[in-house]
């Protein structure tokens, strides 16, 4: 392996594989409802494609009802854009709601969903183009891949065998791990038998690969921001800026390794 290639490739899921803003909107919509009761549970026709736009600010998923919530008020978008860390707890404050209790309404909604039809639920989950043929390319070679996500990785793993992607569990790092995705980088590198091991990390989320970056020992792992992802014009000026992240184009990931550069 040069190092115009890795020797392994860690990709995240959800905004990198896998689009599930669809899915995201639903369950946040149903929340929503539960929540603050609306006349009419029919959402307005604008409000999903407002929420897609507006998906790169949530960090954690009860923010996604309260998303809906600051949308239906009227708050703009931009200002959504550039103050949604005040916006968000000023929302909990006034109507008098906790974090957590959102987010236990959110997870309950998706976990009833799943269980009563689970068909239906990852319907809502589309792939990006050109990424699950990039996978298989990238099975078949010597590239060891792994997944890294905030998702569950029994879900991760069934999404990809839809796709006719079968990934054993050992390389799936899901929700259930629950450890931050720099410590199984570092797991993976450590593993690795070749004393000259290139790891290769792509990722949407900036403050993911940040983390990374304060790792001293993790300094030699390339960082890749995926442009197509859930990330703000903003985040991706800062990745471009930024000497030790790629910022790295849908067209590229198609491509062979060295086009990554």
């Amino acid at each position: 392996m040069t190092a115009s290639s890795p020797t392994i490739l860690a990709l995240d899921f959800d905004g990198v594989i896998c689009d599930g803003l669809i899915e995201y909107f639903e369950v946040a919509w149903h929340t929503y409802c539960q929540i603050w009761t609306p006349a009419n549970d029919t959402p307005p026709d604008d409000l999903a494609l407002r929420f897609y736009r507006l998906r790169p600010v949530i960090e954690t998923g009860w923010e996604m009802p309260v998303l809906i919530k600051a949308l239906v008020d009227g708050i703009p978008d931009e200002k959504i854009l550039q103050e949604w860390l005040s916006i968000a707890p000023q929302i909990l404050l006034e109507d008098k709601l906790q974090a957590k209790e959102i987010g236990v309404k959110l997870d309950n909604q998706r976990d009833e969903w799943i269980a009563t039809d689970l068909d239906s639920w990852l319907s809502l989950h589309r792939f990006y183009p050109g990424v699950v043929e990039k996978i298989k390319v990238t099975i078949a070679s010597a590239v060891e891949l792994f997944i890294i996500t905030t998702k569950e990785g029994r879900f991760v793993q069934q999404l990809l065998q839809k796709e006719g992607v079968n990934l054993p569990p050992a390389v799936i790092f899901g929700k259930e791990v629950k450890r931050p995705k720099y410590e199984i980088l570092r797991e993976l590198k450590q593993q690795a038998a070749e004393k000259k091991v290139s790891v290769w990390f792509v990722e949407d989320r900036l403050k993911t690969l940040h983390l990374v970056q304060q790792q001293p020992d993790l300094e030699d792992v390339k960082l890749f921001l995926a442009d197509w992802g859930y990330n703000t014009q903003t985040e991706r000026k800062a990745a471009k800026d930024d000497p030790r992240i790629q910022l790295l184009s849908l067209s590229q990931f198609a491509k062979d390794f060295y086009a990554w550069l």
